[in-house]
């Protein structure tokens, strides 16, 4: 949820426009902030732990001139949240924020350390801030020192970098998904991380695209390639109103959440992976390894959305911990007379934490004498108030009553919380975990290359918008998927949709698989793709049309379908199974929009159902 502001102009105090604009990011969430201003030649920085008042405090106590400087507000990925790795990040000359994650990280500190850098922090921001002074001390000018260093980068991230040898320009660069923005009003210019932020001061704005570098002075801004090719584009000229700026540029909320969920994602992973100790740091998780050792069953309580989530929790759980876990949609969970004890632990998810059933599930199952760890995206909810345990989702407000980006950072939270069970069970070794880090870490840059989809799954909506029923089959960690992807489909564009479990097509549901009739199939799980194959045959036998989602590197799917979905391959079929979601819910989005209905707030649904 991290925020970048940066500024370059005619004002005595950049400090001001700085903070203005941290205030307007305050809503993504955070938890320490600083700024860095050039005066006089010399690079000045201000960071606090905490929320802006206390960098306010700070300021006041030492403020800073200057008409130039970058500004952030940090959620932490690499490194607990402290003063020191608070940005902006320093090395000589050279001032650096950034959003997102560095995926090779460690291998970069590794050889930057070899070659003399010392650290002031654990975070992979601070990595770039020592690559960019490297290319300076080399002679590299701000741009070509920028872009020396990001030719080392791997990863999804989106930079701002200060220079004190040159203190009429900020440098800035992204790639994979994380947004920024620049623009001038003719008497300075400006960058931020999202459009809002910028429209108080111009609505002429110059939006980068991956792999693009921009040097922005007070009166102009330039573009490059990361490979020093200029960029020519025109500004877009932004004239939003109030509720257009909520939606961010997006037409509908839902459009705006299904793109943030690479941010979500990498929000929730956070800095709770500790890949040089092999374990994990889940703040509101306080579980010794004995009461995990002593478990004889975890149950999963949820609603809709979230009980698909806990089917996929129960498969990571057992898989990686051993643990027996069962599943039950939070309304029935109390009229089965739940055998669950001390010995039990109860794990149930709710985005908004209100959610009625799932309270009852939950107090019903401490009652019992179960211990209760919530999985929640409403900080001082009334689940996570009442829980022994809390994990937060940060997946941010999400307005569309359909859960998107709330899902995929549910299944996250439920993966790092079964990787924990697995290290403190011993059913884990710290390399399975440090490489199950190494593939989290990628996740966020994998989702944003799947929304790449966006335009093929609309020409799929287009063909197949006029189906009366709809089917979804999937296997393993398939199975939820294509349950979800169906509740999505229904409850958004009003067609019977029902997700089944592949082997069971032949109990039943095969009887209403007809010409025509569109069968989505998730077959990105390579452990059970022939089976799926087998599945996909039996549809096109009777007429059906065969919508496959498959890997990437697949090649022999156009043999058994009409339709080809390719996500990114993953070593994790638990991670594949999130790639597998995304498509699913921009597929309802745009059949949904075709159709003309109201995708923020679809017929007789509520976003959080607090009645029984």
């Amino acid at each position: 949820m991290c925020g970048i502001v940066g500024y370059v102009g005619r004002a005595e105090s950049a400090q001001e426009m700085l903070l203005d604009g941290l205030r307007r990011l305050e809503y993504r969430g955070y938890d320490s902030a600083g700024i860095a201003v050039i005066d006089d030649g010399q690079l000045q920085v201000v960071r606090a732990k905490g929320k802006l008042g206390e960098l306010e405090s700070a300021l006041r106590a030492s403020p800073l001139s200057g008409s130039i400087g970058i500004g952030h507000t940090r959620w932490a990925t690499h490194g607990k949240p402290s003063e020191s790795n608070a940005h902006p990040h320093v090395a000589g000359p050279i001032a650096v924020i950034g959003n997102g994650i560095v995926e090779n990280f460690r291998e970069l500190r590794e050889r930057l350390s070899e070659r003399g850098c010392r650290f002031s922090s654990e975070t992979d921001t601070e990595i770039i801030a020592h690559l960019i002074a490297e290319e300076s001390r080399r002679g590299a000018p701000l741009a070509e020192a920028l872009r020396g260093a990001v030719a080392h980068l791997e990863g999804s991230y989106a930079i701002a970098v200060l220079d004190e040898r040159t203190p009429d320009r900020i440098a800035i660069a992204k790639n994979a998904g994380n947004p920024i923005v620049a623009g001038c009003n003719g008497e300075a210019a400006y960058v931020a991380s999202d459009i809002p932020t910028l429209l108080p001061y111009t609505r002429r704005l110059l939006i980068l695209q991956d792999e693009e570098i921009g040097v922005v002075r007070a009166d102009r801004i330039e573009l490059f390639g990361f490979d020093g090719t200029p960029v020519e584009r025109e500004e877009t000229l932004v004239q939003w109103d109030p509720v257009q700026a909520e939606k961010g540029g997006y037409e509908r909320f839902m459009q705006k959440e299904i793109h943030e969920q690479p941010r979500a994602i990498g929000d929730t992973i956070g800095a709770r992976v500790l890949e040089d100790e092999g374990d994990l740091e889940l703040d509101g998780i306080e579980l010794e390894p004995r009461e995990v050792e002593a478990l004889q069953g975890i149950s999963l309580v949820g609603c809709g959305t979230a009980w698909h989530a806990c089917l996929l929790g129960r498969l990571m759980i057992e898989r990686l911990a051993r643990i027996p876990c069962d599943v039950d949609i939070a309304s029935e969970f109390r009229y089965r007379d739940p055998l669950v004890g001390e010995r039990h632990l109860l794990l149930p998810v709710s985005q908004s934490g209100e959610t009625a059933d799932t309270l009852a599930a939950m107090r019903e199952g401490a009652r019992k004498g179960a211990r209760t760890l919530a999985v929640c995206n409403v900080h001082q909810s009334t689940l996570a108030r009442e829980a022994d345990h809390v994990l937060y989702t940060h997946a941010g407000p999400e307005i569309g009553v359909a859960a998107t980006k709330t899902f995929t950072s549910q299944v996250v939270a439920l993966y790092l919380i079964a990787l924990k069970l697995g290290r403190l069970r011993g059913a884990l070794d710290r390399e399975r975990v440090r490489a199950a880090g190494a593939e989290l870490r990628s996740l966020p840059r994998l989702a944003d290359e799947t929304l790449g989809l966006w335009d093929e799954l609309e020409g799929v909506a287009r063909r197949h918008m006029h189906a009366g029923n709809f089917l979804f089959l999937g296997r393993g960690f398939g199975y939820p998927v294509a349950l979800e992807g169906a509740l999505k489909l229904k409850e958004i564009s009003y067609i019977h949709a029902e997700g089944y479990a592949s082997g069971e097509m032949k109990h039943g549901p095969i009887a209403l698989i007809d010409e025509g009739v569109p069968v989505v199939i998730v077959a990105n799980q390579p452990s059970v793709y022939p089976k799926v194959i087998s599945n996909a045959e039996e549809v096109r036998a009777r007429g059906g049309v065969v919508i496959a989602l498959v890997d990437r590197d697949n090649r022999d799917c156009d043999q058994f379908a009409d339709e080809v979905v390719r996500v990114p391959a993953t070593q994790s079929e638990i991670l594949g199974a999130v790639l597998a979601t995304l498509p699913l819910q921009i597929l309802a989005y745009h059949v949904a929009t075709l159709k003309g209905t109201d995708v923020d707030q679809p017929r007789n649904l509520a976003k959080s159902v607090t009645v029984e």
